[in-house]
Order: C-alpha cells, then structure tokens, then sequence
C-alpha cells in the first residue's frame, strides 16, 4: 500500500519556502462578512417614549473677560487700560465667581509672544483654566 506525502521525488528533504495563502484570504473573508452582518445590529437603540415637561434648564451663561494686550504691552481689561499687578488681582477675583468666566484674549499682530505668555500664566496661576485667542477672519 502506497501512502502519499508532501515531498516531491527529487527534493532532497529540502523545506518549502512558500505558504499556501488562500486559506488565510478565505478566513479573513468570512471574518468580514460576519462583522459586515453584525455591526448594524449593534447600533440599534431601544426606543422609549419619555415623558415631557415644561422646565426649562436653568443655565447661566459665564461672562466674558475680554482682555487686550496692545505691541506696547499695554493690558486692556474690557476696554479699561491697567497695569499687570492689578489685571492679576482681578484674576483672582474673578476665579473665585461661580460660574467662571472665560478670558478672552485679544493680542496685536506684532505683539510679543512673551506678554501674551505672561497673561495666560497669571490667568493660570489665578486658576482661570478656560482661555481663549479672539482672531479675525481671513476674509475681511
């Protein structure tokens, strides 16, 4: 009785170099019609009739802190021209209101990155987290 094997007459018992691909394509193919099938199954959302009411959210909006920073290094809080020590007391004043209000800065083009660096460290270090840059649209 003659059983066949893998080798070739002639190999020499040598070691196959290549790998059979197409039983691998084969899995990954199965594996993505099944996740094909699945997936919208998963984003179906139980629908449930809630009940309504007639309050509204109670939400009061922050107040903005409009600060400018002219190329002098002049500081503008809210239009009012005043010095860094008193812009870092009203920092301190204005962490501590609930809710907090944003600080918005407004920097000249030529202004000194450093000026601006040193606004938003004593925001910072007043605990002022929520800054944000004003800046102009391209178009105007």
């Amino acid at each position: 009785m003659a059983f066949g094997g893998f080798r070739r007459p002639g190999d020499g018992g040598q070691p196959m170099g290549e790998i059979n691909m197409i039983p691998l394509i084969d899995v990954m193919l199965v594996l993505l019609v099944i996740f094909i099938i699945t997936a919208p199954l998963l984003t179906h959302a139980v629908k449930v009739e809630l009940p309504r009411a007639s309050s509204a959210q109670n939400l009061t909006p922050p107040e903005n802190i409009q600060l400018a920073v002219r190329a002098s290094g002049e500081l503008l809080w809210n239009g009012e021209a005043l010095p860094r020590e008193e812009v870092a007391r009203r920092f301190a004043l204005a962490a501590r209101q609930h809710p907090q209000p944003e600080l918005h800065i407004r920097a000249d083009r030529t202004t000194a990155y450093e000026r601006v660096a040193e606004v938003m460290s004593d925001a910072a270090k007043a605990g002022l987290p929520r800054i944000g840059f004003v800046t102009l649209p391209d178009g105007r």
